[in-house]
């Protein structure tokens, strides 16, 4: 607490990350509500996009959701006709994920909506500030995966 006055309530490292955290996503969510689909929704679409054909189990894995929880999402986006799931050829069990035509006609809009949101949030910094702040969050993030692959 080296020079910051006592009666301002300050936050933690980690609470100031997990406020702005959940101020983001609530932003996201205020914006999405006019599309009819969820924050969620719009995270699988975008990771499917950077990898059609992919394995429902490695999408799981990236959104870190039980296969459980993202079946359940994947039966809402097939029926709202956003995804698509066929049968791998080489795992009866597993499922590979494509995109329709309206996911992929909706992500650059999507984009542009991110792209709002991210300049509302950074409104206040200059270019310099803005990079100073990714790279110094890239080297938190890369100490803390440093001990990744040990769980």
């Amino acid at each position: 607490m080296h020079g910051m006055s006592t009666n301002e309530p300050t936050l933690s490292f980690g609470a100031m990350l997990m406020d702005t955290s959940r101020l983001l996503r609530k932003r996201f969510d205020q914006r999405l509500r006019f599309t009819g689909s969820t924050r969620a929704q719009w995270y699988a679409i975008f990771k499917i996009s950077k990898a059609e054909g992919m394995k429902q189990a490695e999408l799981a894995e990236a959104l870190e959701v039980e296969p459980i929880t993202l079946t359940r999402l994947l039966d809402r986006m097939e029926e709202g006709g956003w995804v698509i799931r066929q049968p791998d050829p080489n795992d009866r069990r597993a499922r590979l994920l494509y995109l329709t035509d309206k996911a992929r006609e909706a992500l650059a809009p999507l984009r542009l909506l991110a792209d709002d949101i991210y300049e509302e949030a950074l409104a206040s910094l200059d270019k310099a500030e803005r990079a100073q702040l990714m790279h110094l969050l890239a080297r938190v993030r890369t100490n803390l995966s440093k001990g990744d692959d040990h769980e």
